[in-house]
């Protein structure tokens, strides 16, 4: 059930901190399952979410989506919330990485390919590789549409592995399907942008 909005949550919001468990941001919405401090409490596994279409401009959902039930409804209710053009920010766990298996609440996998099925690439030079994606994918006639500005690995917090994040992004593609599980990033990073039509709602 949702709480009270906390009182320095802003009067318009348009910033939505979705799973923000203890980093409470200042003049975002923060949301979560448990109360922290200064969030506001939503199941955020129940839809839809408390919040009109298009109300934000700016997601960031940082270890949080592996922790859902079912990932097109969360993926399609994020797109539902926000604004045409409106930035998403996502960090996850690979899957391969102990960051993903060794935590009992983690239901959901992710890989550098998790968006591909919610991508536009109206306009987008597809690789070879990509090329499925002009006739072949399936996300249950989601609405939900992305631009996925970035996806990238992030090998490692330690500073002494950092270096690694340039090497093993040059075609991040290609480095989860033949060597990933030889040297195992911990993260996978993706910024999407919001695409909807230009006229009229979608129908539901």
């Amino acid at each position: 059930m949702l709480s009270a909005t906390p009182a320095n949550a802003p009067a318009s919001p348009r910033r939505l901190n979705f799973g923000c468990g203890t980093d409470i941001r200042p003049g975002w919405v923060n949301l979560d399952i448990c109360d922290y401090g200064g969030n506001t409490v939503c199941d955020l596994n129940q839809y839809p979410w408390p919040f009109a279409d298009d109300t934000f401009d700016e997601v960031y959902a940082s270890h949080v989506l592996e922790h859902m039930g079912n990932f097109n409804r969360v993926i399609t209710e994020l797109w539902r919330v926000c604004r045409p053009g409106a930035r998403i920010e996502v960090r996850v766990p690979f899957f391969l990485s102990t960051k993903f298996y060794s935590e009992p609440d983690h239901r959901i996998p992710f890989g550098i390919r998790s968006f591909d099925n919610y991508e536009d690439v109206t306009g987008r030079k597809l690789r070879f590789y990509e090329r499925w994606k002009l006739g072949q994918r399936t996300n249950y006639q989601s609405p939900a549409r992305f631009v996925v500005a970035s996806k990238r690995f992030h090998m490692s917090n330690f500073s002494v592995l950092r270096w690694l994040n340039g090497p093993i992004n040059i075609e991040p593609v290609i480095y989860e399907r033949f060597f990933a599980t030889w040297l195992t990033p911990e993260e996978v990073w993706f910024e999407l942008r919001v695409t909807k039509p230009a006229a009229g709602p979608v129908a539901k």
